[in-house]
């Protein structure tokens, strides 16, 4: 998301604001480093907090400010109701203002795909895989004519797009966990033991050290790109701009990512927080962090400005991002995300990640998840 960007912009316009930004690591060390400052120690005036993060701190909201407490209130209509519904409390209270949202598309290399007899252009491409099932044939024919991967991972590309395509996860609506039980978890994990099982992928976790060297190299021509992607393929790929397209993904609509900004109780500033996710978050403050970073707004009421409509990015061919990225969220029917959905998710992505790198049976990949789930949530 580049936070130092929108909190150097914000210095800029506010000189005697001091503040000092910490960028802990990855979402999982972020809450683990928060989760430690809660218990005890010293607490920023600001955190941002990962979406499947969020709902264990919900769950303990006196360790934040409620935000209704500076003008949440009359506010929190300006973000998608979906998702500032997440930061609240079933008391009504606000912990929590988005700050971005992450609408799903794949990212494809035009030339690899040229070399191996496909289309090139964004709407042919997208109507290749109208589903799933048609993405990993479009995988088996562009491997057949390369001999190359078509696709980094199963696990990410395919499993956790897929599963945040449903209209249910791994909890139900009243809060009941249903990850093992729920048909659609079950379907898209079986979309990803079928891709593995093609032998279309890399082999390549998302963001590990040979992900980002395979993806210069050209060694797969597909990934799985919601909005923030598009920054990690610009910076550990430089080299291959221009040769990026986007096209719609599989199933067309999806939502997968998104953080939010909260004040901890304890905070030493906490009126000088607020005033800057105000700022910051505003319909306004978003659009202007998407047309610099290309994070995702939250907020519909820019989702029709012609800056963000008429948005291209020189780096993938000039896709009109905003419009691809927008129109992924429309009708999405969005799902309950509980306090352990991440832990629940990880599972799930660690037990394809060993089938797909040959320490895993994939006959029994399916049953292993769900051990390690129970033994790491204790359900």
């Amino acid at each position: 998301m580049n936070q130092k960007a929108t909190v150097d912009v914000y210095k800029q316009k506010h000189p005697d604001i001091d503040i000092k930004l910490t960028e802990v690591g990855t979402t999982v060390e972020t809450a683990q480093a928060l989760t430690t400052a809660l218990a005890g120690g010293k607490v920023p005036d600001l955190v941002l907090i990962q979406g499947d993060d969020l709902p264990k701190f919900v769950q303990q909201p006196q360790n934040f400010h409620d935000l209704r407490g500076f003008g949440a209130e009359g506010i929190k209509s300006d973000y998608l109701d979906w998702v500032i519904s997440q930061s609240t409390t079933r008391n009504g209270e606000i912990l929590g203002i988005p700050t971005d949202v992450g609408g799903m598309a794949v990212a494809y290399r035009t030339d690899l795909f040229a070399a191996a007899g496909l289309p090139t252009d964004r709407e042919a491409v997208g109507q290749l895989w109208p589903t799933w099932d048609a993405f990993i044939e479009t995988g088996t024919r562009y491997t057949a004519a390369t001999g190359k991967a078509f696709v980094d991972n199963a696990a990410t590309s395919v499993f956790y797009q897929a599963v945040n395509q449903g209209s249910q996860k791994y909890y139900d609506e009243a809060g009941n966990l249903v990850y093992d039980r729920n048909p659609q978890v079950k379907q898209a994990f079986d979309l990803a033991l079928k891709t593995i099982r093609a032998g279309v992928t890399a082999k390549q976790s998302s963001f590990s050290t040979g992900w980002s060297a395979a993806m210069g190299q050209g060694q797969f021509a597909v990934l799985a790109a919601p909005s923030w992607m598009l920054n990690a393929i610009r910076m550990n790929a430089p080299d291959t701009n221009g040769k990026w397209d986007i096209a719609t993904i599989p199933g067309g609509r999806g939502n997968w990512g998104g953080s939010y900004l909260a004040i901890p109780k304890r905070a030493n500033n906490p009126q000088a927080a607020w005033n800057y996710i105000a700022e910051t978050q505003s319909p306004t403050g978003q659009l202007e962090h998407f047309l610099v970073e290309g994070s995702l707004p939250t907020t519909p009421s820019v989702y029709q400005d012609p800056r963000l409509t008429s948005r291209q990015e020189p780096f993938f061919s000039n896709a009109p991002v905003g419009k691809i990225y927008t129109s992924s969220l429309l009708g999405l029917t969005p799902f309950y995300i509980g306090p352990d959905s991440s832990a629940i998710g990880q599972e799930f992505l660690n037990a394809l990640t060993n089938v797909e790198q040959g320490a895993g049976d994939p006959d029994d990949a399916w049953e292993a998840a769900l051990r390690n789930i129970k033994t790491a949530i204790g359900k």
